[in-house]
Order: structure tokens, then C-alpha cells, then sequence
């Protein structure tokens, strides 16, 4: 079997996001542990895995399966939030979040444009 090489996508200068398809993606805190980061990823992956659960009871219309879909994307949104992807941003001067904007849209217009692959 043949690895597959991933490559990482651009990470803005400040640090703060990452770059998926020319869409900023808030990064997770840098001041988090790395016990604390891997709970939290593990939380995050366990949730995940609950989500995609709970849509095939979903599809196969198992009673509790609405329910539990509800409970598996909270878990999720629980994850990110501990990780400092979502809710509150981790940085604390003031700059706003731009998560999902496209970043030729954004203060980080002239150095997206610059990149190779444009992420």
C-alpha cells in the first residue's frame, strides 16, 4: 500500500486560521496543553463518530435516532469549543473572528494572494 502524502494547508501569519478551499477555518488555541489538546481531540473524534452513527439510524429510521443526533453534534460543538475553534476566539486584542469567510475577502486578502496553491 502507497502512503499518501497530506499536505498541510496555509496557516495565516498571525497564526489564527487555516486555509481550506480559500475559506479561513479558526485553528485550535496554542496556549492548550497537550494533554488538554489531546482530550479534546479525542472528545472531538468520539463525537464525530457518534454523528455519523446516529445519521445511519437515522436513514434506517431507528427510534431515538433524532435524539441522539442532537446529543453527538452538541458533543461536537463541546470539542471544538474546548479546542478554541469555536465560540469565544482564543486571541485577546480585540481583532474579530473571520472563521468560514473567504480570505481574499478579509485583511488577509494580499497575503492569500500571494500563496502558491492558494489552499
Amino acid at each position: 500500500m502507497r502512503e499518501r502524502l497530506v499536505k498541510a494547508p496555509p496557516t495565516t501569519p498571525d497564526g489564527r486560521y487555516i486555509v481550506v478551499r480559500g475559506r479561513l477555518w479558526r485553528r485550535a488555541d496554542p496556549s492548550l496543553g497537550p494533554a488538554e489538546r489531546a482530550a479534546a481531540v479525542s472528545a472531538l473524534m468520539t463525537g464525530r463518530r457518534a454523528v455519523r452513527a446516529a445519521l445511519k439510524a437515522e436513514r434506517e429510521a431507528q427510534p431515538g435516532a433524532s435524539t441522539a443526533l442532537a446529543a453527538a453534534r452538541e458533543a461536537v460543538q463541546a470539542a471544538k469549543e474546548a479546542l478554541g475553534e469555536r465560540g469565544p476566539v482564543w486571541w485577546d486584542d480585540g481583532t474579530p473572528d473571520e472563521t468560514r469567510r473567504l480570505a481574499r475577502n478579509t485583511r488577509y486578502a494580499a497575503w492569500f494572494a500571494g500563496l502558491d496553491g492558494k489552499g
